[in-house]
Formats: structure tokens, C-alpha cells, sequence
């Protein structure tokens, strides 16, 4: 097949997990058999256009006209992306067009409908979601978009039963128009570590002292709070423990400053963005990576932190309790309860056989579960719904009437779940 991905992030322009997940599953449908082309945004000293293992990535300016702020830059890079998906859908016969999340939610429903085209979305997560709710314009407005990509594809990929729950209650998605796939690791992509782990270690922590990791954005959702909050009662406990919270994010100073009111001190240790082969390193040398999400579509972070070697801790919510499984591959904690948290940052700690015994059954999982070529083959059999001539629909059209009717977004209507197919 020869498929076209829109996305407003791609590596090494990395902003959250979306990134890392379509570079991923792109390169293991290449490694597949398929052509995979990339529309992205662009990124300092990027080059417009590469070849990325196999992968075609062309990357559109999205700054200039110079923004006025977010939704002004989203919606020039659309611009921008339209432009040159045209350009490539005038010379290469796509079986499709693959969206991922809202951000390209204009671009992709035009493309669709000016070249005919069949539409599939992936939606990584929910402006819902990830607030709880819908509290101000902003986040209406970007709900709305993430609703209008649903209803103008023809397929909606998500990545965990919950998130399939999540987008059947807030946008009314018709369920045979969904299909869970998860995402994955690339296992060995973890691999590259510091070459005296033992030396490297002195940068981070004392050699008597045990590293408490986490890596992620730092914002409200990822429950960074919570970790600090329960680290008091791990210290009382075990005073050699080191807290390391690495990333960048809103939150950060806000967080700096909950660690100085708990007395934390020189216990915790906010080093701000790390590269991957610091990432791969401190997953090494960690007794425990923790993950204290309020709200987690599916939880990759997880699957990183298991390829990394590092027993992993995860919140009770969503996505979480499809890849770890309390006292299997990792340890759960009651979602939102820091003394919950404490007590199994505890028992890791307290018990290495334990945690060793974790992290043999996480790599077994990445292997049998989480492997990408495995989730590409998933993926091409969703597209293969949808990919077909439209005289090859003719069940499907003797089922549908389709309309031109725009219905208000919740409206259960039956040609939403089909709407402008061809």
C-alpha cells in the first residue's frame, strides 16, 4: 500500500508520544512492504526533506506567517500542509491518508475531499481527557476538532479498549467504525547506554543511594504531584532513595517548589530535558520508574521505561491496565493516591528478586505483545477496510444513504458513521 501520514510532530521534533509512535509504526510498515510518505512540521535544523529508514518525511514551515499564538500556528501549518499533500497526491496514486490527532484535522479533511481519497485517524488521546472535562473555549475548540477528524474518516484507530470507551461516550463514534491497536517499542533503541554506567552514575546520584525515576512532560495530568507527595513517606523509610524527575513542561517550576516545601532537598533532582542515551542510561540504573498519570490514553512511556530494564509503576488509569499487570510485569497504584504510591515504590525497593522478576515477564510482553511489526500488520488490516474502489462497496452503499448533512456534533444519526465516503 502507499500511504500518506499527516502529523504536527515527527522525530527529532518531539513534544509528547505521538512523535516517537508514528516514526515507529511508519518505519515498520516500510519494513513491511509498504511506502509510507510523512507530512510534518518543521524543526531547527531539520532538512525539508528526508529519508528516514525508509520513511519519506517532508517537513512544511509552520511559523511563518509568524503566528499570534497556538491555534494560529496549528492553523498555518495546515495551510502549509495542504499544500504540499497536494503536491504529492498529484503525483503518487495513495491507497490513503492516515491523520494523527487533531492538530492536522483541516489539512486531512481537505486533502480527503479534494482528491477523493479514503481518510483513517489515529486519536492518541482527548482535549477531554486530559482536563477532566471541557473548562474554557480553547479546549471546546479543540475538542470540536478532534470530534470533526472522527466523523469525516472512515476508520478511527485508537490504542487501548479505554480509549475506545472514552471516544463511543464523548463523541459518539459508532463502534464498527473503531478499531483498538496498540502501540508499541522498538526494543533496541533502548540498548544505548553510557559505557561506564558506574562512573556516569556519580553525575545523578551516590553510590549508596537508589534511583527513583521518572521521564515525561510536566504537566497537571502525569500526576508529577503525586510523587513528590509520596516521597516523604519513602524516605522516612528508606533515606537512601533519590528521586530523579526528568523532562520539561508547564509545571516545572511549580513542582520545584512543592519539593522545597516537603523538605526534599537535594532527595529530588529536576535535570530538565535528557537525551535518549541519558534516558536509556537512568532506566538502567533505576530501582523503579514511576508514572503517576491522571490520565494515560495508553501509556507508552510504560513499554519505554520495560526496554529500558527499569521495573516500572504505574497509575490504575486508563490505557495503564492494558500493559501492566500488578504484580506480573509492574506494580498498579490507586490512581490519584500518593500513599498508595509510596507503598509500592516500598515494596520494589525493598524486594530485588521481586523487581528482577518484573522486568524478565516486561521483556516477554514487548516481545509477544508490543512489537511493531506485529501492531504495522494490525494497522494495514484496518486500512484494508477502507481502501477499496468505491465500485467495490456496494454492499456498504446499498446500506448507507449518503447525505451532504453536516448533524450536530453528537447527533445519532445513521449516516454519521459514514459520512462522505467517496
Amino acid at each position: 500500500m502507499k500511504i500518506l501520514m499527516l502529523s504536527w510532530e515527527y522525530p527529532p521534533k518531539v513534544i509528547g508520544g505521538l512523535a516517537r509512535a508514528v516514526a515507529d509504526l511508519s518505519q515498520a510498515l516500510v519494513e513491511e512492504g509498504h511506502e509510507v510518505s510523512v507530512v510534518t512540521g518543521d524543526w531547527p535544523e531539520s532538512e525539508q526533506t528526508e529519508y528516514v529508514h525508509g520513511v519519506r518525511v517532508y517537513r512544511v514551515n509552520q511559523f511563518f506567517p509568524k503566528p499570534m499564538g497556538f491555534l494560529d500556528e496549528v492553523h498555518f501549518m495546515n495551510y502549509h500542509l495542504v499544500q504540499k499533500g497536494a503536491e504529492l497526491l498529484s503525483h503518487v496514486d495513495f491507497d490513503l491518508i492516515h491523520a494523527h490527532d487533531w492538530l492536522v484535522a483541516p489539512s486531512a479533511k481537505v486533502l480527503k475531499h479534494a482528491f477523493q481519497k479514503p481518510l483513517v485517524c489515529t486519536i492518541h488521546a482527548t482535549e477531554w481527557g486530559r482536563n477532566n472535562g471541557l473548562h474554557n473555549d480553547l479546549q471546546r475548540h479543540i475538542s470540536d476538532l478532534e470530534w470533526w477528524l472522527t466523523y469525516e474518516s472512515y476508520r478511527v484507530i485508537c490504542c487501548s479498549e479505554y480509549m475506545r470507551a472514552e471516544l463511543r461516550r464523548i463523541f459518539q463514534v459508532p463502534e464498527d467504525k473503531l478499531s483498538v491497536i496498540p502501540n508499541g517499542v522498538r526494543a533496541e533503541d533502548f540498548t544505548n547506554v553510557h559505557e561506564d554506567l558506574d562512573t556516569w552514575r556519580n553525575n545523578w546520584a551516590r553510590p549508596d543511594e537508589e534511583i527513583v525515576l521518572y521521564v515525561g512532560r510536566h504537566v497537571y495530568e502525569k500526576g508529577i504531584d503525586l510523587l513528590l507527595s509520596a516521597a516523604p513517606k519513602v524516605l522516612w523509610h528508606r533515606p537512601q532513595t533519590k528521586f530523579i524527575i526528568a523532562g520539561k513542561g508547564p509545571c516545572l517550576d511549580e513542582l520545584k517548589k512543592q519539593a522545597w516545601d516537603l523538605g526534599l532537598g537535594e532527595k529530588t533532582h529536576f535535570p530538565g530535558f535528557i537525551d535518549d542515551r541519558s534516558r536509556n542510561s537512568l532506566y538502567r540504573l533505576a530501582e523503579a520508574a514511576v508514572f503517576p498519570s491522571r490520565y494515560e490514553p495508553f501509556g507508552i512511556v510504560a513499554l519505554e521505561a520495560m526496554a529500558g530494564q527499569a521495573p516500572v509503576i504505574v497509575s490504575d488509569v486508563g490505557g495503564f491496565g492494558e500493559t501492566v499487570r500488578h504484580g506480573e510485569n509492574g506494580l498498579t497504584f490507586y490512581a490519584g493516591n500518593a500513599n498508595s504510591l509510596a507503598d509500592n515504590i516500598l515494596h520494589l525497593l525493598g524486594d530485588k528478586a521481586f523487581a528482577r522478576s518484573l522486568n524478565e515477564r516486561a521483556a516477554l510482553d514487548l516481545k509477544e505483545k508490543f512489537d511493531w511489526n506485529q501492531i504495522a500488520r494490525q494497522t494495514v488490516e484496518s486500512f484494508k477496510q477502507v481502501a477499496l474502489k468505491p465500485h467495490e462497496h456496494k454492499e456498504f452503499y446499498e446500506r448507507y444513504q449518503l447525505t451532504s448533512t453536516f448533524p450536530e456534533r453528537g447527533e445519532r444519526v445513521r449516516e454519521s458513521s459514514n459520512h462522505g465516503r467517496w
